[in-house]
């Protein structure tokens, strides 16, 4: 076949070119390819998860003076609260709800399971706390909690049958010295705002719910009382020495 001559000059360039290519070598990569710019690669500040909120901790109110409470928020006076309890402690109340300038405390004053409704005044002083106690009936255990977390465990007596102890929450009114009402008492009673409607027949030692020692340790973790939770010595004084007056006790089944 003939060659065109057009044909054969092109591709006689062509080889002549890829000859001098051969010789001088392949021109460097940044002739052949347009240069970029460097930027440095910027470390990114990390950010810290938020760390997740605790429990929120339990509301309290001394009483400084006399305060009228009522029924319900806004109501009638239904009674009224001192400044110290019947054992002659400083009054201070769980608070359990708000509304608006309305407080609902755990009082003594009122039947298992009802709030005092108090009014916000100069006559009651704020406060929280962080501690808790929370009883277990089925397993006989009440646990010691500090921002929800349990901090002490113990074994207890709970109510025998026909005087259960009742279920709710309540608070500590008062921390007594034990000896002074008894040596079935233990050494130490933290008397409860709660109250037993069921005492056995023929009891004369009040209806107040207590957390309180013993003098029969055998009886412990078993179902013995008149609805009170009995402790170890031991365990009473820790709870003497750790939470204040208005902690909230919550007493599930």
């Amino acid at each position: 076949m003939r060659i065109r001559p057009s044909l054969l000059l092109v591709a006689t360039a062509l080889s002549a070119f890829f000859v001098a290519q051969t010789a001088l070598g392949s021109p460097p990569e940044h002739a052949l390819m347009p240069v970029a710019t460097y930027q440095p690669t910027v470390a990114a500040t990390p950010v810290e998860a938020p760390k997740p909120a605790g429990p929120k901790p339990f509301g309290l109110a001394r009483v400084r003076g006399q305060v009228s409470f009522s029924d319900a928020p806004g109501g009638p006076a239904a009674g009224s609260l001192a400044s110290t309890t019947e054992f002659g402690s400083p009054q201070v109340v769980g608070v359990a709800a708000r509304r608006g300038a309305w407080l609902g405390v755990v009082s003594s004053s009122r039947p298992n399971g009802r709030l005092a409704w108090v009014k916000r005044s100069g006559a009651l002083e704020l406060g929280r706390t962080r501690w808790s106690l929370r009883a277990d009936l089925s397993e006989h255990r009440l646990t010691l909690r500090r921002n929800g977390r349990a901090v002490h465990r113990m074994t207890v007596a709970i109510g025998r049958p026909g005087s259960e102890t009742p279920t709710g929450r309540f608070a500590i009114t008062d921390k007594l010295d034990g000896s002074a009402y008894g040596p079935y008492y233990g050494c130490c009673v933290l008397a409860l705002s709660g109250h037993q409607p069921n005492t056995p027949p023929g009891w004369t030692g009040g209806n107040r719910l207590a957390i309180h020692g013993t003098d029969s340790p055998s009886s412990i973790g078993t179902a013995a009382s008149a609805g009170c939770l009995r402790g170890a010595d031991a365990d009473l004084r820790v709870l003497m020495a750790k939470v204040p007056l208005g902690t909230p006790v919550f007493i599930h089944p």
